[in-house]
């Protein structure tokens, strides 16, 4: 005779096998070599921190991290690839700002990330400079806004495009200063640097990495860092926080995601790895040599960004009218 277990002791029974279930998957995780997709060109910031995070993880977990760039769309054709990619753990990917961006940016949404998506953990940021030909009449903010108030919509700037993370700092900026700028956009950071050097452009919004080799040789002059804190490779640089707007940020960020669905216990193991290359010299000194801050903190830290970074690009796409390249 078959003796049933009580349903609540029955539930507690799926309940343990299943903890144990979980519990072997995270232990054997990983089994094969884990693909870290980039939506940007190699060799850019997101590019290095992938590769610097990649081998931090590949050195603790014991496999291989490759890193598989797909730009394009910007960064669409990447996100869904992840997307659509099986939930087991070995399909990952390094996003920035456009992950919430592009949810306001492009009509229909080419995605939820909140739904799509398990945000692991963010990993760091760096700032976005505006920077300036030297023989622009203006070397720091203030002089940037008196001269945008006195002639509004006469000054413009270079950005590597629509809807480009500088692009969208800038906009963010202008609003809060309460001035008017002309926005030129450009297919990558590589023209809009090379224009503004030439002088057919006074200004250019790029992260801060892109920019450093060209303050190094003269060809540059950074006017401000849109951050909350000064950054490691200006350290001269006054922030636009400094300048008079307390509480403004618009900084490149930089985050783990997996596809919806992967197992928790997977997830918790990255995030707690990811936490622990946070923490090593080497990860910190190579994101200090883009310009930029490891952040280490709970999943949620992520979650909220993202969540809130949405809710902030959709604001400024509603009043400005942004479209995607």
């Amino acid at each position: 005779m078959t003796h049933k277990l009580p349903f609540s002791r029955r539930t507690f029974v799926a309940i343990a096998a299943l903890s144990m279930a979980c519990g072997a998957i995270a232990q054997s995780y990983p089994e094969k070599p884990i693909k870290l997709v980039v939506g940007y060109p190699a060799g850019g910031a997101v590019d290095i921190i992938a590769r610097t995070i990649g081998q931090s993880l590949s050195t603790s977990m014991g496999q291989p991290v490759v890193v598989e760039n797909k730009p394009g769309a910007g960064t669409n054709i990447a996100v869904k690839s992840v997307i659509t990619a099986a939930p087991d753990g070995y399909t990952l990917m390094l996003a920035a700002n456009a992950l919430a961006a592009n949810m306001a940016l492009y009509q229909p949404a080419p995605f939820d990330a909140e739904k799509d998506l398990v945000l692991i953990s963010q990993v760091g940021r760096v700032p976005v400079v505006i920077a300036a030909n030297p023989t622009t009449p203006f070397n720091n903010v203030s002089q940037l806004i008196a001269a945008a108030k006195a002639k509004p919509s006469s000054i413009a700037f270079a950005s590597p495009g629509n809807g480009a993370t500088p692009h969208m700092a800038v906009e963010l900026f202008a609003k809060a200063a309460g001035i008017s700028l002309q926005h030129i956009p450009y297919r990558g950071g590589g023209p809009a640097i090379t224009d503004a050097i030439g002088g057919q452009i006074p200004l250019v919004a790029v992260n801060a990495l892109e920019a450093l080799p060209h303050v190094k040789n003269g060809k540059l002059k950074v006017i401000a860092a849109l951050s909350s804190a000064r950054t490691s490779i200006f350290p001269d640089t006054p922030t636009i926080a400094e300048s008079g707007y307390p509480g403004f940020e618009a900084s490149v960020w930089y985050g783990l995601v997996a596809p919806a669905g992967t197992p928790k216990s997977i997830t918790d193991k990255l995030h707690a790895e990811i936490q622990k290359a946070l923490g090593t010299p080497e990860v910190k000194s190579r994101m200090s040599g883009v310009g930029g801050e490891v952040t280490p903190g709970p999943g949620t830290q992520f979650a909220n960004l993202v969540r809130s970074e949405r809710q902030r690009y959709e604001k400024l796409i509603r009043e400005t009218g942004i479209k995607p390249d």
